[in-house]
């Protein structure tokens, strides 16, 4: 039994009574007045336990959009209920408004929306759906918890695809530009062309020109149909928080425009989430199913409080590839990647590799601080650690990667461009 307000009020109406008959025995009879008035309202109350209860929600939905979890209500208590439902959800599911004050004749039923605004990725779970059933006179009632589970699936927010149209029309400015005047595996056939002084005399098509009157050639363009493998460290390092968010978050965000923007080139992209063991992994996906189950195997994925293994990272890059392809490590460069394997995982790797990493901008703060000795300390601090940053990068493109690293905001279109840059230069 729940006691609400009203009967509270009601022992307080007691105190001019016993004031007016100042007695003991006064004042024992009215709370044993009340307490019974309260067990039969409480006895009339619907019972909450024959309350059928349903919920349903979205398979998924983006984070930072809106979602809806419906109740839909069926009263076969044989009494009317009148009370309190209490939509409950895990926190970071944002069900701020989920109190519902319902009033249900018996047999019918009621819809109750409560709405969602996840703050997190992944897979954000219901908790029971409470009900608090009120007597006629509203002194007490009866409350009952359903075991009602729901799952809403908050995928990635993919912010960054507001950068894609800018770098889609570059793309199609590469693909607009002369074709290639290359010969040999790993190309495809433009068009043919008149010969001019300084092409390859191999590239001459004898055929045509046979047919023509002049000398005509062939003229080649790099295929589309290049592998593209991204591996998404998820290790220790993915969970130091930059800026509201885990470093892993803005890698995710990188990867999600790298593959929209890749798909689009022709090129077949590949993810696979690793630190000590794989995590989760899309591969086989073209088109447009790739987004979505992209999406889909990111929206779990989670910082693992362990040290990357970049000799097993290698031997999942090497049994995915079979021919030279573009190798994306996302990951963080820091001196200890020194230590922990990636300089070596690099060297091993016959791919083109690009290594993007994301920088935190209170150590670029802290490395502008004069104002007073213990600031002068943390800026030194931040500059040596700065300095081992830029040696590492320096190991790395020595080793024949691209780099890139940058500010959470600006890694992802950063990280397009590379990988623009790489296609103009015609290294995929």
């Amino acid at each position: 039994m729940v006691v609400t307000g009203r009967a509270a009020l009601l022992v307080a109406l007691g105190v001019p009574v016993v004031a007016l008959w100042p007695r003991h025995g006064t004042w024992i009879a009215w709370l044993v007045l009340v307490v019974l008035a309260s067990l039969v309202d409480a006895r009339l109350a619907a019972d909450p336990r024959r309350i059928v209860v349903r919920r349903r929600v979205p398979a998924s939905v983006r984070l930072t959009e809106p979602a809806t979890s419906e109740l839909t209500l069926t009263n076969t208590s044989g009494r009317r209920l009148t009370g309190i439902v209490r939509d409950a959800w895990q926190p970071s599911a944002g069900a701020t408004e989920n109190r519902h004050q319902v009033t249900l004749p018996e047999g019918e039923s009621v819809r109750l929306r409560t709405p969602l605004l996840a703050t997190r990725r992944g897979d954000r779970l219901a908790d029971r759906v409470t009900i608090r059933s009120l007597g006629p006179a509203g002194l007490a009632g009866r409350q009952a918890s359903h075991e009602v589970p729901a799952r809403l699936r908050v995928l990635p927010e993919f912010a960054s695809r507001k950068h894609l149209p800018s770098r889609l029309a570059r793309l199609r400015e590469l693909d607009g530009r002369a074709a290639v005047q290359v010969r040999g595996q790993g190309t495809e056939f433009d068009s043919l062309r008149e010969y001019v002084i300084g092409d390859d005399v191999r590239s001459i098509d004898w055929r045509a020109t046979a047919r023509r009157s002049e000398v005509v050639v062939r003229t080649w363009r790099p295929e589309r149909d290049r592998r593209v493998l991204i591996l998404l460290d998820t290790a220790r390092t993915s969970a130091l928080r930059v800026g509201d968010a885990p470093r892993l978050d803005a890698s995710i965000e990188a990867a999600l425009l790298l593959t929209a923007l890749a798909s689009h080139a022709g090129d077949r992209v590949e993810l696979v989430a690793f630190d000590r063991r794989v995590r989760s992994r899309v591969v086989g996906s073209h088109g447009a199913r790739l987004m979505p189950a992209l999406a889909e195997a990111l929206a779990t994925v989670e910082p693992e409080l362990t040290e990357t293994d970049w000799v097993g990272a290698t031997a999942v890059i090497q049994e995915r590839l079979s021919q030279r392809a573009l190798v994306v490590l996302l990951t963080a460069i820091e001196p200890s990647a020194v230590e922990s394997g990636l300089l070596e995982a690099v060297a091993r790797l016959d791919h083109q590799v690009l290594v993007a990493s994301v920088r935190d901008p209170e150590v670029d703060a802290l490395r502008e601080g004069r104002a007073d000795a213990h600031a002068v300390f943390d800026a030194a601090a931040a500059e040596r650690g700065e300095l081992e940053r830029a040696a590492v990068v320096v190991r790395l493109r020595q080793r024949g990667a691209e780099v890139v690293d940058a500010l959470p905001e600006d890694l992802a279109p950063r990280l397009a461009d590379a990988y623009l840059a790489l296609k103009a230069a015609g290294k995929l």
